[in-house]
Order: structure tokens, then C-alpha cells, then sequence
């Protein structure tokens, strides 16, 4: 992807930012994919556009639960008209917030890492679970699960609710908490409605310069999120997903012992991806 005019400022798996002003700044998601915390070699064409219009609609769609990090502008407000048009539809002019040092997860399904937990203490993050859950059992009630938040390249980690309170206080940990349980209650409701349930997804907050906890980053897409069709869906198996857990299972398959450099991903299974990120788009915003 052509470099941009304004300073970059970070470059992350997915995303780069860029420093607009000290209010706002430019995120831009590339079509760079992340699996098991190494980035492939291999982008998956069109994947940064198609989560953008994913997440844009959550934002809006979730605007009544709390703030998000929209400010109003477009592209065509920061950039000149050649670059705007370049990354108008893989780019969002954000506020500039303090990210929250934790990975807020919720789960509603069991499966990935909190089926491992289970299977070894009947629990996930300390939270004790009823017995006899299976692969794709559907949880009594959604669960906020925190991870804490590495580095580029280091595995985040599952984490106690109590750690949680311990790393970010525990009057902000209730908060990230409650949110993030309405956020993906509402969001999942929906979801079904089109004929996917959301399995279990990663939302990102910050604080505004008033202290005001804002959603941010991206907001259940196919690459924070699991998605399984209500068609395929049968607890006690694996689902197949909606998402880069394509990509990942292919890799599971490879042998590949998930230290960089990652093996190269056949095309099949990176047109196989993008038809499916397309399809969670099309299914979630149809009429």
C-alpha cells in the first residue's frame, strides 16, 4: 500500500496510524494477517476495506451503548484528494485516546484456549463453569475473560478478573467489564438474526482526555471475533468460522510450530478467506 503524506506513528499487525493532529489521528487497516501472533508473508486481498466497513458498522450500529473513537471527519478532510481516494475505504479518521493495557475478551461459546482451561480446571480465567461443557457449548450467560496485552510478537496471556483489577484498578475493570458484556450481548442478538452467532470476540477501549472509557480499534470483525453460521452450528464440534480461523486451522494442519517465518498459505485457502470475510459483511449489513 502507497505510504501517506502524514507522519506514521505506529505499525502494528494489522494497522498503521498516522499522526493527524494531537486530537486525532488516521488508522488504516492493511491487508496484512496475523495468526498466533506472527504476521503472514501473505496478505489476503481486500481483507483491510471489507473489516472496515465490518467495524464502521458496529460502530454506529453500537453508538447508544458508548462513545466510540469516530470524530466526524473523512478521509478527504486530512488527506489530499489523490491519497484520500487510495484508503478511503480501509481508513478512519480516530481520536487520539490512552489505550486500556488489556485485551477484553467475551466469550458465549466454549472453544479455542478457554475449551483448553476448561478441559484442565473447569474453569476459564478463573471463573468456574457448569460441567459436562463440550467444544461449541453455549455458556449459561457471556463471560469477560481478559488477556493481558503484549508486544508485537509475544502470546497474550489469560488472566484472572482479579489481575485484571490489579493491572488496570478495579474501578475501571467494572467498567471495561460491563461494557464489554452489553457491547457483545446486543451485538450477538443481532448477529443472529442474520444467521451467525458470535462465539466469542476481543474489544478494544481507551480513555478520552476527560477519563470517558471509548470504544476503540476495531469492533467484531472477523478477525477480533469467532463467527459460526446457525446452519453448521452443532456443539460438541468444531464449527467452521467465518473468519482467519481459516487460515488459522489450516496452519494447526501444517506442522508448523508457530515461531516466525510462518509457512506460506496456499491461495485456495486465501480466496476461501476473503469470500468468507465477505460474506460476514454481506450477511451482517443486508437489509
Amino acid at each position: 500500500m502507497a505510504e501517506l503524506s502524514l507522519k506514521k506513528i505506529y505499525s502494528g499487525k494489522v494497522r498503521d496510524l498516522y499522526e493527524i493532529d494531537d486530537k486525532r489521528m488516521l488508522m488504516v487497516a492493511t491487508d496484512r494477517l496475523s495468526a498466533f501472533d506472527v504476521i503472514l508473508d501473505d496478505p489476503i486481498p481486500r481483507k483491510g476495506e471489507i473489516l472496515t466497513q465490518i467495524s464502521n458498522f458496529w460502530f454506529k450500529k453500537l453508538a447508544h451503548i458508548m462513545p466510540n473513537h469516530f470524530t466526524g471527519d473523512t478521509v478527504y478532510d486530512v488527506l489530499p484528494k489523490v491519497e484520500a481516494d487510495l484508503v478511503k475505504d480501509r481508513a478512519v479518521v480516530c481520536k487520539r485516546l490512552t489505550p486500556i493495557k488489556i485485551e477484553s475478551i467475551v466469550r458465549g461459546y466454549l472453544t479455542g484456549s478457554g475449551l483448553k482451561d476448561y478441559k484442565q480446571t473447569g474453569t476459564i480465567c478463573g471463573l468456574q463453569l457448569p460441567e459436562g461443557l463440550v467444544e461449541a457449548s453455549k455458556l449459561p450467560e457471556p463471560i469477560f475473560t481478559p488477556s493481558s496485552k503484549e508486544d508485537v510478537g509475544d502470546h497474550d496471556i489469560n488472566i484472572s478478573y482479579v489481575e485484571c483489577e490489579r493491572q488496570i484498578g478495579a474501578e475501571l475493570a467494572a467498567k471495561v467489564r460491563d461494557a464489554a458484556i452489553s457491547l457483545y450481548k446486543e451485538a450477538a442478538a443481532y448477529a443472529l438474526t442474520k444467521g451467525i452467532i458470535i462465539c466469542d470476540t476481543k474489544f478494544e477501549f481507551g480513555l478520552d482526555e476527560n477519563g470517558t472509557l471509548t470504544l476503540m480499534d476495531e469492533v467484531l470483525t472477523p478477525d477480533s471475533s469467532r463467527f459460526w453460521s446457525i446452519d453448521t452450528y452443532q456443539a460438541g464440534t468444531n464449527p467452521p468460522s467465518f473468519d482467519k480461523q481459516f487460515v488459522r486451522d489450516w496452519l494447526e494442519q501444517s506442522g508448523w510450530n508457530k515461531q516466525p517465518p510462518a509457512p506460506k498459505v496456499p491461495s485456495d485457502v486465501i480466496e476461501k478467506t476473503v469470500a468468507k470475510y465477505q460474506e460476514a459483511l454481506d450477511l451482517l449489513t443486508k437489509e
